[in-house]
């Protein structure tokens, strides 16, 4: 069982910065790959960020590529998503998630990020 708690969401304006966090308990640091998701209002939930188990290869959605950066310290268990040059449009509640199988099974309670334009 993987236990998942997000932090650092809040107000930013667009164009400005902001780094949320997710503690992850529960299963072997390192040994399973884990991702940012995020869901707006009225919308589908959308894959945002990951970072593979195996080589630690970070991929990221088209809508981000360029301005996120997602990081982990497994001597923290810690996940991050660093957010730079944010836009209205990346308003959304953000998820973390971890695929110990292979697939994202665990998540967070999530953390609000508000882009005021």
């Amino acid at each position: 069982q993987v236990q998942l708690v997000e932090s650092g969401g809040g107000l930013v304006q667009a164009g400005g910065s902001l780094r949320v966090s997710c503690v992850h308990s529960g299963g072997t640091s390192g040994n399973y790959s884990m991702g940012w998701f995020r869901q707006a209002p009225g919308k589908e939930r959308e894959f945002v960020a990951g970072i593979s188990r195996f080589r630690g290869t970070k991929y990221y959605g088209d809508s981000v590529k360029g301005r996120f950066t997602i990081s982990g310290d497994n001597a923290k268990n810690t996940l991050y998503l660093q957010m730079d040059s944010l836009k209205p449009e990346d308003t959304a509640v953000y998820y973390c998630a971890a695929a110990p199988n292979g697939q994202y099974e665990y998540w967070g309670q999530g953390t609000q990020v508000t882009v005021s334009s």
